[in-house]
């Protein structure tokens, strides 16, 4: 009987806990790495440049480079800062914004990068798409998945707890994506990866109900770890199809229409909710799911309606059927459903009426 295998792209580290950046020095000692220790150091505002100071006491060889926004441009400046100093690896540390922008930097320059998050609000932290800022607003790009990543508890402890809990939004809503992939492979026939789908459902699953808060240590590891997995996964599938769903285009509509609203993971769990009250209203199906994800945007604090983030039913409606246009080709509810703007208005109306109060 032939023996079959499939080989999986994933981190050659994963380090989630307490003082963890204290190990980095030896990480990036690790000659897969870098076999010379010719290391750039990527950093953005707040506790990054306080890692930085940290890794440089333990690196005889680095040069750290401040990375001041989340844009393409931001990106492609970094890129050619790299590539002129013939760096054998590059560690992005920071938040989503500067991780990001080090992800496609690094492509540019086909190098590995080690991710150090100092926050947890979105899957970004360890996967293969980079959310940039461009002249047209936000668009995601294809990158390398960093070779290494460490979540130092201590430093996630210290971020704006905002920050930290919408990562919670952010794994959640794999939940929808997955559900929204099994709806296109049964109207569409679109294939799915089995074992993509598995990966970012457990990561949701975990969360889901996971006693605590962001001030436990336990809760903060059960985040850190979906996050992980929802990167895996998109990695495993080869796009964002996993975690990327309805949800996710309805917070790219509102990233477009309305910019600044809100962050990336409070978006993401806004949007799940929203597209399980489709599927509960229209299917006849995810009413229980629904009010899991309601029970657990509540329990942590996250916006559920529109008016959390400041935005109008009008606003939101829009957005909504703004929404497939952020992901041509993409099948979801919002797609299946494909409401017209007066069925649309009434979904928000009932969705705002069913959770408000």
């Amino acid at each position: 009987m032939p023996l079959l295998t499939r080989m999986l792209t994933a981190p050659l580290s994963i380090d989630v806990r307490r003082g963890a950046v204290v190990g980095l020095g030896e990480l990036l000692a690790d000659r897969r790495i870098a076999t010379e220790g010719r290391v750039a150091i990527a950093v953005g505002p707040g506790q990054g440049e306080k890692i930085a100071d940290d890794v440089r006491a333990s690196l005889s060889t680095c040069e750290v480079f401040q990375v001041e926004s989340g844009t393409v441009d931001a990106a492609v400046a970094l890129g050619s800062k790299l590539r002129a100093g013939s760096y054998e690896a590059v560690v992005g540390i920071g938040g989503g914004r500067t991780i990001d922008a080090t992800k496609y930097a690094a492509t540019l320059s086909g190098i590995p990068m080690v991710s150090v998050a100092t926050n947890l609000s979105h899957d970004g932290i360890c996967s293969p798409v980079a959310s940039l800022t461009h002249e047209k607003g936000k668009g995601s790009f294809g990158v390398v998945m960093p070779l290494a990543m460490v979540v130092d508890l201590d430093y996630v402890h210290a971020a704006p707890p905002r920050l930290v809990r919408a990562g919670i939004g952010d794994v959640v809503s794999n939940l929808s994506a997955v559900e929204d992939w099994l709806l296109a492979a049964e109207n569409v026939g679109e294939q799915i990866d089995r074992m993509a789908l598995t990966v970012a459902r457990t990561a949701a699953e975990a969360l889901l109900h996971q006693p605590g808060t962001i001030d436990s240590d336990r809760f903060l590891t059960v985040l850190a770890e979906g996050l992980v997995l929802s990167g895996l996964a998109m990695s495993f599938a080869g796009d964002s199809r996993p975690a990327s769903g309805g949800d996710h285009e309805i917070l790219h509509a509102i990233d477009r229409l309305y910019p600044g609203t809100a962050n990336h993971g409070e978006l993401a769990g806004i949007g799940a909710a929203f597209c399980y009250h489709l599927r509960a209203t229209h299917l006849g199906d995810g009413a229980d799911r629904l009010a899991d994800i309601i029970a657990c945007l509540d329990r942590h604090g996250l916006p559920k309606l529109p008016e959390d983030v400041g935005l109008t039913a009008e606003e939101f409606t829009a957005a909504v059927r703004y929404a497939p246009r952020t992901r041509p080709g993409r099948y979801t509810i919002l797609e299946h459903l494909d409401l017209d703007e007066a069925a649309t208005r009434k979904a928000v109306e009932e969705y705002v009426q069913a959770h408000g109060g």
